[in-house]
């Protein structure tokens, strides 16, 4: 049987690609535990099965994973990133210029939600929405 470690309840976890393209994972700071998995879902899954026939906190323990990808991977995925973010962005800024423009159909000009939508190319419902917001 496996000896029982106990203390500390953090434990660093490495994914890495082999050449089939299953996950290898290993905890590098407690000796001989890792396993593999067709998934990342399923190689968390049993990175912690693993883990807890070396220590009795698996269940509990907090994993810091590091997903070890060649560095044209993380670049792109860094570039994903991003343009999501600036995406988001530009659409809290729509959002938030087109909620304004219908408070100003519907107040100042005192047009109607029909036609706020119809000006703004939105249903009618939604234009109630922003103008509530």
């Amino acid at each position: 049987m496996a000896e029982v470690k106990r203390g500390s309840s953090k434990y660093r976890v490495v994914f890495e690609r082999d050449e089939s393209g299953s996950w290898l994972v290993r905890v590098p700071s407690v000796r001989g535990c890792h396993t593999h998995g067709r998934t990342l879902e399923q190689a968390r899954r049993r990175i912690r099965e693993a883990l807890s026939l070396w220590v009795d906190d698996a269940d509990d323990a907090e994993l810091t994973e590091e997903i070890r990808l060649p560095p044209e991977l993380k670049a792109a995925l860094r570039q994903s990133r991003e343009a999501r973010e600036r995406a988001d962005r530009a659409r809290a800024k729509a959002r938030a210029a087109t909620a304004a423009t219908a408070r100003v159909l519907l107040t100042d000009f005192d047009v109607s939600m029909r036609d706020a939508g119809e000006l703004l190319g939105l249903s009618h419902q939604r234009v109630q929405q922003l103008a509530r917001d």
